[in-house]
């Protein structure tokens, strides 16, 4: 079984876990065994911008001492093996330019979401 995990909240949970969830649990998922890929829609398409920084974010007198390391922690999963897609209409919208994505980040428009979910068994949205 062959799964794509579709990520378009972002940010959720990165000041209480450190981590998105749903990248962290991609992550532990190949670890076990399963064939996952992903795709970054909407705002979660920023986690593909290289050189994010967010050590200095505080609530108060409470620092975040383990900042979330989103852009690292994609580039992980494509390390191992894991098609990571983003969907180039989302980027673009945001004024991304393509020079600031990771590498190794794989292109769809948005017309061609469907087609690239169907070569999977299931899709899940986050």
């Amino acid at each position: 079984m062959k799964a794509i995990n579709i990520i378009e909240t972002a940010y959720r949970a990165t000041v209480e876990e450190q981590d998105d969830t749903i990248v962290w649990l991609t992550h532990a998922m190949i670890g076990a065994g399963a064939e996952l890929d992903v795709l970054l829609r909407g705002n979660a398409v920023n986690y593909g911008v290289k050189g994010q920084d967010a050590s200095g974010l505080r609530f108060g007198a409470v620092s975040q001492t383990q900042p979330p390391k989103l852009a690292e922690d994609v580039a992980k999963l494509i390390g191992k093996g894991v098609d990571v897609y983003i969907i180039e209409e989302d980027v673009a919208e945001r004024g991304i330019e393509a020079s600031s994505l990771i590498d190794g980040l794989k292109t769809v428009s948005r017309s061609g979401v469907a087609e690239l979910i169907s070569g999977y068994d299931h899709a899940w949205h986050w």
